[in-house]
């Protein structure tokens, strides 16, 4: 070695052990995909709308039933990517319910062992889906607790946290990828309004939300972004004034609204939010059963009410379009709660005048909500 030369420092770790499981546990992911990542778009015809077609993206369709898989996958794909996620590691996450059902799925998928952490109030037919899988479950009184102890789980257990309301909006490619920002706009190629004029979403994480909105500035598209919120939820405080940091006691419809506007939740990306009665989004999935025979869970009734809405505002409009929703999970979960009459009048909602509502707005095209 010359002089002066300081040598070089060298340290190896090409040899990963855990490498082939990753790889292995990747490409098994991407079995998953391939076998089930598009779903169906179906056409809703509402009789008073001619020049307004509405469409619901069918996420129920999935595996584990709820649009969840698609995050699920891709939280997995980026712990894996990242070398958060390598054989045997326990992984964790805080979930309202349809999020842990997909993840114990694939962490099973991966031989993991994996643990939700949700909110006493969830319902059991939800809690028996992410034990069926394998998953175990932790109950805690206060929701807006379920972070703090899902990270200190992990962190016991030398485990890894997914943290879904972080990383939602980062751990899906938003340019594509089969993503389903991507998948609505294919399958709308060939409608007479191939451009949808409103793209409405829940907010759960603010994920989905954050991949359309992205997608469709990538892609130069004029559609709007329609978020909806339910009574309770922190998501709609935040958009009014993103540094607010106002926190609330959280939603009582399963899926959507948080206590805190999560770190996913992009306002930028949207440009409108509507928020819809807790009594009006039940309405709303009793109204969709009784008149296209589709069992769905409530927060697509909270976008189905919204989107009812905005189509009524573009028939007074004389505007002729597209609207997009989403059918988020199979209404099978919800028997014993939003579909049962004691249980829907337990929690003090009196669903029939929203009911007359979107019955006049279907049959007559006007908004009386």
């Amino acid at each position: 070695m010359g002089e002066g030369v300081v040598p070089l420092v060298e340290v190896d770790q090409s040899g990963h052990a855990e490498r082939p499981w990753v790889v292995e546990a990747i490409r098994r992911l991407k079995a998953d995909q391939q076998r089930s990542a598009d779903t169906h778009l179906h056409a809703v015809r509402m009789p008073a709308f001619d020049d307004v077609d509405l469409y619901l993206k069918d996420e129920s369709t999935h595996p584990t039933g709820s649009l969840k898989h698609r995050l699920a996958r891709s939280l997995f794909l980026y712990g894996l990517c990242s070398g958060l996620i390598q054989e045997g590691t326990h992984v964790v996450e805080a979930s309202s319910g349809s999020t842990a059902v997909s993840e114990a799925f694939f962490a099973h998928l991966l031989g993991l062992p994996f643990t939700a952490v949700m909110a006493r109030t969830t319902s059991p037919s939800k809690i028996a889906l992410i034990e069926r899988e394998g998953g175990r479950c932790v109950l805690v009184d206060d929701p807006a607790s379920v972070y703090d102890v899902a990270r200190g789980l992990a962190d016991e257990s030398g485990g890894h946290y997914l943290d879904q309301f972080t990383y939602a909006e980062r751990a899906t490619d938003w340019r594509g990828n089969n993503n389903i920002a991507e998948s609505i706009f294919d399958q709308l190629s060939m409608e007479r309004f191939p451009e949808p004029t409103w793209v409405v979403v829940g907010a759960g994480t603010g994920g989905t939300s954050a991949t359309i909105g992205r997608f469709v500035r990538y892609r130069g598209l004029s559609t709007r972004l329609c978020v909806v919120d339910p009574e309770n939820s922190a998501f709609l405080a935040a958009f009014r004034d993103p540094t607010c940091g106002e926190t609330t006691c959280g939603s009582r419809i399963e899926g959507i609204g948080r206590p805190r506007a999560e770190p996913s939740f992009l306002p930028d990306l949207v440009d409108r939010m509507i928020q819809v009665p807790d009594a009006a989004s039940v309405a709303a999935v009793h109204f969709l059963r009784a008149r296209i025979g589709q069992l769905a869970g409530p927060s697509t009734g909270t976008a189905l009410y919204a989107a009812t809405k905005l189509a009524c505002d573009m028939r007074a409009a004389g505007e002729a379009g597209s609207i997009v929703t989403l059918l988020c999970d199979d209404g099978v979960r919800y028997l014993e709660t939003y579909f049962s009459d004691s249980w829907v009048a337990a929690q003090g909602w009196d669903l029939t005048p929203y009911l007359e509502v979107l019955t006049r707005a279907w049959d007559d095209g006007v908004w009386t909500g």
